[in-house]
């Protein structure tokens, strides 16, 4: 009889994950197997389970029932064939990016580019999409498949539990560098008090930034915010007046060289457009965000100004692991992320009290695990 493992799945949209027994999956060529440890679950989770096939139909899940789960940690337990540089025993994060090796941009090595690019574990950014979906299920479960180009080796000092916000951390990460972040540069963070805005505070280090401002509407939070970074933050709650109006006090009347928007879908466009008007000449903007619907952007004012913007929606695994070799060095310090641990069996628990985090600092973790090593 095959060995078997618990795995959480859900059959259909909208509904309850089920607990259930699988398979112990088997890697194939350029594969590893992974004994997860700790899986982080993002805020978008719910709305992903519930809403995504009507919000955006062109973008598919993957085929029902499947297992979620979307930043998976743990311990490499089995190499398939051809792996190189990873083996039994290493401790890895695994980023959900999967490509598909073979499309223009994946041979141009932008494989965040390719035209079947997925979040294994989450959907699928084409209908292409939905091969890589299915062939590598999510982290919901003790055991999941993972290419090894999507490993990162964790050092010791890089806790399961912390390596799982690394999808969060990342595309922040990926975005300052996308801007330039760099010593001398003034950078603004619209929504540094969320989970995704958190991460400019912790990373500022790592980039030598001197100048980061940030806005949020949570005065508490901001509070908790401004004792990061070592004092290089500046923050403003948007109950106080417009963004643009407060940095051009801040800086002078110059404006910021990087603006990135870290606001979700249901954001009002004001504080969007307030940030594009908060630019210095050159500046860049990057949406991480994901605010939703069209909005007016001034393009006369762009093209004078010579602004640009764009979107960024991930990072590769090679940003991860230069995240994870600045945790090792001591230059980035996580330890101000808060861990919720919940085991497999309250996953769906842990999905629906999400919004009674602390902001940006908690962590919903899933540690599939938990029940076998209480035993």
């Amino acid at each position: 009889m095959s060995a078997t493992m618990r795995a959480a799945r859900m059959h259909h949209v909208g509904e309850p994950m089920k607990l259930e027994e699988l398979p112990v999956p088997e890697p194939g060529p350029g594969d590893v197997r992974v004994a997860v440890h700790a899986v982080n679950i993002v805020p978008n989770l719910a709305n992903i389970l519930n809403m995504w096939t009507t919000w955006f139909p062109h973008s598919p899940l993957p085929t029902l029932p499947a297992v979620f789960g979307l930043d998976p940690a743990g311990v490499v337990e089995a190499v398939g064939e051809g792996v190189h540089g990873f083996e039994v025993g290493d401790r890895v994060y695994v980023n959900p990016g999967r490509s598909c090796g073979s499309c223009r941009s994946c041979r141009d090595n932008d494989s965040i580019n390719c035209a079947s690019y997925a979040f294994a574990g989450y959907f699928g950014f084409s209908p292409t999409a939905l091969d890589l979906l299915d062939r590598y299920q999510g982290g919901l479960a003790e055991y999941m498949l993972a290419p090894a180009y999507s490993l990162v080796k964790l050092p010791d000092n890089l806790s399961f539990n912390t390596a799982a916000r690394f999808g969060y951390l990342g595309t922040m990460y990926s975005a300052l560098r996308k801007a330039g972040a760099a010593p001398g540069k003034s950078v603004l963070i619209n929504g540094i008090s969320g989970t995704l805005g958190i991460g400019a505070a912790l990373l500022a280090p790592a980039f030598g930034l001197t100048h980061v401002y940030g806005t949020g509407r949570d005065q508490s939070l901001l509070d908790q915010v401004g004792k990061l970074g070592g004092g290089r933050l500046r923050l403003h709650s948007l109950n106080n007046g417009p963004l643009d109006e407060w940095i051009r006090e801040e800086t002078n009347g110059y404006g910021v060289d990087i603006y990135i928007d870290a606001l979700g879908p249901g954001a009002p466009h004001e504080t969007f457009l307030a940030g594009m008007r908060a630019m210095a000449r050159g500046g860049i903007a990057v949406n991480i965000g994901a605010v939703a619907g069209d909005l007016p952007i001034d393009i006369h004012r762009m093209m004078d100004q010579q602004l640009r913007l764009i979107g960024s929606a991930w990072f590769t695994s090679g940003e991860g692991q230069a995240m994870a070799d600045l945790v090792e060095a001591g230059v980035i310090d996580l330890s101000p992320l808060e861990h919720q641990v919940f085991p497999l069996e309250q996953v769906n628990e842990a999905i629906g009290g999400i919004a009674r985090r602390n902001g940006g600092f908690s962590n919903f973790i899933i540690n599939p695990r938990a029940a076998s090593e209480a035993s």
